[in-house]
């Protein structure tokens, strides 16, 4: 019995992961829950079966490309120190996160999905996004809990906007150029970081 749950939660978590990818590449309306099942190499029947439709494997696959954020950044704060905040843009703004749609951060890839969306999938946005700019303002340094909260919102902005820029551009130099522009800018916007952990 046990292992069969096992089964369920494995064959399930490769549905997700599956559903991520292909939101993140192709969009809400890009793909189809055929087109999902056919990306977890399951049948339309086992992929309903575990979601039920093609908006809750969106809510789903959004929540955990969030969650995967929340993960991120205390790990980044730890490893990077008082540095994190270039180590996060570098890596954020870098040539392999922007050439990497499907396995990209959900922050960037699938906010227009969500501007589209109805209000459930707006709350459930807002309180992830939320979660994580309370993360990074606790890796800043500044006069109050406002002030590090107003330049969380204005780094996390700067790095999400700055990748869809960049990766909207036909040509690399040009991808290149709003890339380092967009990560110097996030750097000033957080401004002063603290070493965490």
């Amino acid at each position: 019995m046990q292992n069969k749950g096992l089964k369920k939660e494995k064959s399930r978590q490769k549905m997700l992961a599956a559903a991520g990818r292909s939101f993140r590449s192709y969009g809400y309306s890009g793909i189809g829950v055929d087109g999902l099942a056919k990306e977890a190499g399951v049948t339309s029947g086992a992929f309903y079966s575990h979601f039920g439709s093609k908006s809750a494997a969106f809510d789903t696959a959004l929540s955990a490309g969030l969650d995967e954020v929340i993960q991120a950044v205390p790990e980044l704060q730890s490893e990077h120190g008082a540095n994190w905040v270039k180590s996060f843009a570098d890596y954020y703004l870098g040539k392999q996160h922007r050439n990497d749609l499907a396995c990209g951060c959900a922050m960037t890839t699938l906010t227009p999905e969500v501007v589209r969306a109805g209000p459930k999938v707006h709350t459930l946005f807002e309180k992830k996004m939320k979660s994580i700019a309370d993360l990074v303002a606790q890796g800043l340094s500044g006069s109050s809990d406002d002030d590090c909260k107003a330049r969380a919102w204005a780094m996390l902005s700067t790095l999400i906007g700055g990748l869809t820029i960049a990766r909207a551009m036909k040509n690399v130099k040009t991808a290149d150029e709003v890339a380092e522009a967009a990560k110097s800018a996030a750097i000033k916007a957080a401004g002063k970081t603290r070493a965490m952990g």
